[in-house]
């Protein structure tokens, strides 16, 4: 693996599990108070794109990483819906 694919793999890896304490968060307490339901709505539309993005260029690494993005901030969102 070259720096550059290790720089992209660790930022990937990051930016995707950085939604997991939010979605944990909000799971266990119910509060949704501080979650903006417009930033989140626009978000996972945006994640949305960029893995149809990522399946139009074969990018594997894209997909994957907003795949499970996707799935998290979905479910953020999913989550602001209902408990608001």
């Amino acid at each position: 693996m070259t720096l550059t694919d290790l720089i992209g793999t660790l930022a990937a890896v990051l930016t995707t599990i950085s939604f997991l304490p939010q979605a944990l968060h909000t799971f266990r307490t119910k509060d949704v108070r501080g979650i903006s339901l417009g930033m989140y709505s626009v978000f996972t539309v945006g994640v949305a794109m960029w893995l149809v993005y990522g399946l139009l260029l074969n990018a594997w690494p894209v997909v994957i990483a907003n795949c499970v993005t996707l799935a998290l901030a979905s479910a953020i969102l999913a989550m602001k819906l209902r408990y608001k």
